[in-house]
C-alpha cells in the first residue's frame, strides 16, 4: 500500500486508561485548545453524551471527535476503560495508529490500564504516556512514572505531565501526537474497506455506523454491503464527528467518520465488521479480527406489575435497537410472574441497562442474581448442549461432564493487602498463577477463576478487602469440567424453579443452608408449619421450618374435664393438618429477592 500525500496531515489516535482517570476531561480540555467546540458550548464530559456517563463519571459509549491543530486533522477516539466493552476498546484500537496511555498520578497503574495497554500493543500502536492529575496534592508523579517504565520500558524523559482539568501540558501532548504517531497508511484507487469501530440507531437516519476507511473512499447514494452480517443498503449520508454529526460530500482513506445505512438494527451492522461498495463485495477480504459478541451473564428482569409486562418488553426492545450485545426473551417464573431473561457482556453491563429502564423509561424491574452459561456433555453424545438456566438441566443419569467458563483474572492492589485479598480469593474456587510487583509498593495477582465466583461478589469483597484500592480485569479463557449439581429448593414439598441452581457439589451444603436461612427469615409465615428444604435430587441436605402462627383454642376454657381441652386441641391440630394440604405457600417478590441477592 502506498502513502497518499493528503492522508501525511491526519493524525488518528485513542486515549486508553483505567476507570476514573480523567480520559474524558482531557478530551475537554482537547476540545477547548484546538477550537472545536467554542467556549460557550462547553460543559464538563463533553463526549460523554449519555446523561447516565455524566452522572457516574465513566465512559459507556465510545465516542470520536474530529479536530484541527497546527493544520493538521486529529482524529480522537474516547474508549470506555470497563472489561465488559473490551472487545468494542479492540475495535476501536484498530481504527487508530497511535495511543495515548493515561495514568492517574494519585492511583497509579490499575488493572484495566494494564488490559488497554496489551491491546494496544498487540495492534502495533504507538504509544504516548502520560502521568495525568499533576495538580492534585496527593499526586505522586515520580512514583507513577516508575511504575510506567516497569509495564512498557520507556525513558522517563517520554513521559509527558498533564492536567486534564487545569489544561497544563495538554498542548504538548497535542504536538507529541503530532510528532510521534503516523500517517495513515491506505490507498485511495482500491475497492473501498472500512472498519465498523461502534454503530448506534437514529431515529431519523437509521443506523449511523462509526467507521475507519482503510481503502478507497464513500460517498452518499452509493450501495454498500456488509460483509460479516452479508446486509446491503444504500449510503443516506457521510460525515465525520464535531462532535455532533457534520454532513460531507465524502470521507477519503485514512479518515474516521460515520455512515448513516438507513438500518433499522444494529443487528445488521455489527461492531468489527468491513464495509464495502456492493459492486466490490465479490473481490474485497474482510479486515481481521471480527468476532460474534455474545453475552457471558444471564439474569432475569420482572416488572413489578403484571400490567407493566408490554411496557417493559417495548423499553427493552429500543434499547437493543443501540446494543447488540444485549438480548432478552421471554420467560416466566411461579413466584414473580412474566418476565424477560436477559444476556449482558457482564455486570456493569446489566447495571447500565437496569439505569437507562429506570431513567429513561421509569421502569424499575426486579431483577434476579445473575448467573453464567454452562455446556452439558451428554452420555454417548459429542456435541455439547448450553444450558442458560438450571431448569434446562437434563437428567443427571444422562449427564456425562458438566462444563463452566473460566477467566484469566488480574489483580492490581497495594502490596500491603497482599493477606486481606488472598483470604478473599481462598473462598473462591481461583486458581493462583502468579504475582508481579510493579515496584517495592504495588502488584499484580494472577489468577484462573471461574466466571461465577467472579460475578457474584467478588468485586465487592475486593474493595472491602484492599480499602478500594485494588482493581480487577478478567478474559474469558475457556470451558472447563467440574464437579457440578443442580440445588433443587423445595417448599412445602413444592419444587420452587426459581430457586433453582448450578453449584459446585464441595459447596452444595453450604450454599444450600444459606437459602434455606434466608427463606426462613423471609417468607411470612401461615397458620401451618412451612418445611423449606434444600435438595440435590433426591436427597435433603438442608432443611429449616417456619413455625406456624399460634392461636390458643382453649383460652375460653376456665375449667371443666381436660377431655374438652384435648377435643379443642385435637380438632385445631385436624384443620392446621387440612389447611396445610389446601393452602399453598404465596412467595412474596421481597423474599424471592432476599435469597437470590446475596
Amino acid at each position: 500500500m502506498k502513502n497518499m500525500p493528503e492522508n501525511n496531515n491526519i493524525r488518528n489516535f485513542c486515549i486508553i486508561a483505567h476507570i476514573d482517570h480523567g480520559k474524558s476531561t482531557l478530551s475537554d480540555r482537547m476540545l477547548e485548545i484546538t477550537g472545536t467546540v467554542e467556549m460557550r458550548k462547553m460543559k464538563e464530559q463533553l463526549l460523554d453524551q449519555m446523561d447516565l456517563e455524566r452522572e457516574r463519571g465513566i465512559t459507556i459509549k465510545m465516542q470520536p471527535v474530529r479536530m484541527h491543530y497546527k493544520g493538521r486533522i486529529l482524529n480522537l477516539i474516547d474508549t470506555p476503560g470497563h472489561v465488559d466493552f473490551g472487545y468494542e476498546v479492540s475495535r476501536s484500537l484498530a481504527a487508530v495508529e497511535g495511543a495515548v496511555l493515561l495514568v492517574d498520578a494519585t492511583k497509579g497503574v490499575q488493572a484495566q490500564t494494564l488490559a488497554n495497554l496489551y491491546q494496544a500493543i498487540d495492534h502495533n500502536l504507538e504509544i504516548i504516556p502520560v502521568v495525568n492529575k499533576i495538580d492534585l496534592p496527593n499526586a505522586n508523579v515520580e512514583k507513577v512514572k516508575a511504575e510506567i517504565m516497569q509495564i512498557i520500558g520507556c525513558k522517563k524523559e517520554d513521559i509527558l505531565e498533564v492536567s486534564g482539568k487545569t489544561g497544563q501540558g495538554v498542548e504538548i501532548l497535542l504536538n507529541k501526537i503530532i510528532e510521534k504517531i503516523p500517517a495513515p497508511q491506505g490507498d485511495e484507487n482500491k475497492p473501498l474497506r472500512a472498519l465498523v469501530f461502534d454503530s448506534k440507531y437514529d431515529i431519523y437516519k437509521g443506523v449511523l455506523a462509526y467507521v475507519r476507511v482503510i481503502d478507497g473512499e464513500i460517498s452518499a447514494e452509493e450501495k454498500i454491503s456488509m460483509l460479516a452480517t452479508g446486509a446491503e443498503s444504500d449510503v443516506i449520508e457521510a460525515g465525520y464527528f464535531k462532535p455532533d454529526l457534520q454532513k460531507t460530500q465524502k470521507l477519503k482513506v485514512g479518515e474516521i467518520g460515520y455512515i448513516a445505512t438507513g438500518f433499522k438494527s444494529v443487528e445488521y451492522c455489527k461492531v468489527g465488521d468491513t464495509v464495502t461498495l456492493s459492486k466490490f463485495k465479490a473481490q474485497v477480504e474482510k479486515l481481521p479480527g471480527y468476532r460474534e459478541v455474545s453475552p457471558m451473564v444471564y439474569a432475569s428482569f420482572y416488572p413489578t406489575s403484571g400490567d407493566d409486562y408490554n411496557l417493559m418488553r417495548d423499553a427493552l426492545s429500543k434499547l437493543k435497537l443501540n446494543d447488540a450485545a444485549f438480548v432478552f426473551e421471554p420467560e416466566s417464573n411461579l413466584a414473580l410472574g412474566r418476565g424477560f431473561r436477559c444476556g449482558f457482556l457482564g455486570l456493569l453491563h446489566l447495571e447500565i441497562i437496569q439505569a437507562r429502564l429506570s431513567a429513561e423509561f421509569e421502569i424499575n424491574p426486579t431483577i434476579t442474581t445473575p448467573s453464567v452459561v454452562y455446556e452439558v456433555e451428554l452420555k454417548g453424545k459429542k456435541e455439547r448442549l448450553k444450558i442458560y438456566s438450571p431448569s434446562e438441566l437434563p437428567d443427571p443419569s444422562s449427564i456425562e461432564a458438566i462444563f463452566e467458563p473460566y477467566v484469566y483474572l488480574e489483580l492490581v492492589s497495594p502490596s500491603g493487602y497482599l493477606g486481606s485479598i488472598m483470604e478473599v480469593m481462598k473462598n473462591t474456587r481461583a486458581q493462583y498463577i502468579d504475582t508481579e510487583y510493579l515496584n517495592s509498593e504495588r502488584m499484580i495477582l494472577k489468577f484462573n477463576c471461574p466466571l461465577t465466583d467472579v460475578i457474584t461478589n467478588l468485586h465487592d469483597d475486593l474493595k472491602s478487602a484492599s480499602s478500594g484500592y485494588a482493581s480487577m480485569n478478567y478474559v474469558f479463557l475457556d470451558y472447563r469440567p467440574n464437579e457440578l449439581v443442580k440445588l433443587d429448593i423445595i417448599i412445602s414439598e413444592d419444587k420452587i424453579e426459581a430457586f433453582s441452581r448450578i453449584v459446585p457439589k464441595s459447596q452444595s451444603f453450604k450454599e444450600g443452608k444459606h437459602v434455606v436461612e434466608k427463606l426462613k427469615d423471609a417468607l411470612p409465615r401461615q397458620n401451618f408449619n412451612i418445611a423449606i428444604q434444600a435438595a440435590i435430587g433426591g436427597k435433603v441436605i438442608a432443611r429449616e421450618t417456619v413455625k406456624a402462627f399460634r392461636k390458643d383454642v382453649i383460652a375460653k376454657l376456665y375449667g371443666g374435664d381436660v377431655s374438652r381441652k384435648k377435643k379443642l386441641l385435637e380438632k385445631q391440630k385436624k384443620g392446621k393438618k387440612k389447611m396445610k394440604t389446601i393452602g399453598r405457600v404465596a412467595i412474596p417478590s421481597e423474599a424471592f429477592l432476599a435469597v437470590l441477592k446475596k
